[in-house]
């Protein structure tokens, strides 16, 4: 959807990821572990979280961060209290407040138009023009790279499923708890889910098996509580989105 600098930031963003494993393990001198790909995840994910028009070094200091500070000064792989990726998105959030909210409209679906600053969904909504349902299950919308297409995220969720690499519980109960707590707090419920980031972080940053519970009933308790605490931010808050401190806040909780 956002072409070639989506995917150079992506690149460099697990890029740096994987060198900074690297480094760290040989420094310290423990075993290098980098063919687990763990820290391409951990790049791939934080590259996916950025603008297509962040600059290129907010993709190296947002993997350098997640890597270096949150996984591997807590001890590495298993051992981090906070999703990595996560966590660097709420650093760069609040380092380069400008360049991680400036996004641009996608031009995959208006091929030879130049890509053009626009506000996000979750702005546009609380402004009183809201975007068609339809554009933002497509992924016609500006926002994060990862973020704006539901139909690649759903498609993402049956391969993990059907794969058995995470189960229902997180994903199902975190996107019902959205669309529950969206309806008694007065917005609309389906466009709560299919705008900002709900879906993404529901498939890819809350199933973390480091940072969630391990019995299904814990991962429920768990889902529920980042809905509740995404939908008190947008409706209350002065903050559009709350998906990054939703998924924080229960890591945090999570023993």
């Amino acid at each position: 959807a956002f072409g070639l600098p989506a995917a150079i930031l992506l690149a460099i963003s697990c890029a740096t990821a994987v060198l900074c494993e690297f480094v760290w393990q040989k420094i310290a001198k423990q075993p290098v572990r980098v063919n687990d790909l763990s820290a391409l995840v951990t790049g791939l994910i934080v590259g996916l979280n950025l603008p297509a028009n962040a600059p290129w070094w907010i993709a190296l200091i947002g993997s350098a961060f997640a890597v270096l500070i949150v996984k591997q000064l807590f001890g590495g792989l298993g051992d981090n209290f906070l999703n990595p990726a996560m966590a660097a998105r709420a650093v760069l959030l609040a380092s380069w407040p400008v360049h991680m909210t400036s996004y641009v409209v996608p031009t995959f679906f208006d091929a030879g138009v130049d890509a053009v600053t626009a506000a996000t969904p979750l702005a546009t909504a609380a402004q009183n023009a809201p975007a068609q349902l339809m554009d933002l299950f497509m992924g016609n919308i500006p926002g994060c790279i990862g973020e704006v297409s539901k139909l690649a995220i759903l498609l993402g969720l049956v391969i993990l499923l059907v794969t058995r690499t995470v189960t229902w519980h997180i994903p199902f109960t975190m996107v019902a708890s959205v669309f529950v707590f969206s309806w008694l707090f007065g917005a609309d419920p389906v466009y709560a889910i299919l705008s900002g980031g709900v879906l993404f972080g529901a498939v890819f940053m809350a199933t973390d098996y480091v940072t969630n519970p391990m019995t299904a009933s814990g991962k429920m308790i768990y889902a529920a509580g980042i809905g509740l605490i995404i939908a008190v931010i947008r409706q209350f808050g002065a903050y559009p989105e709350g998906v990054t401190y939703g998924i924080l806040l229960m890591n945090i909780a999570t023993p």
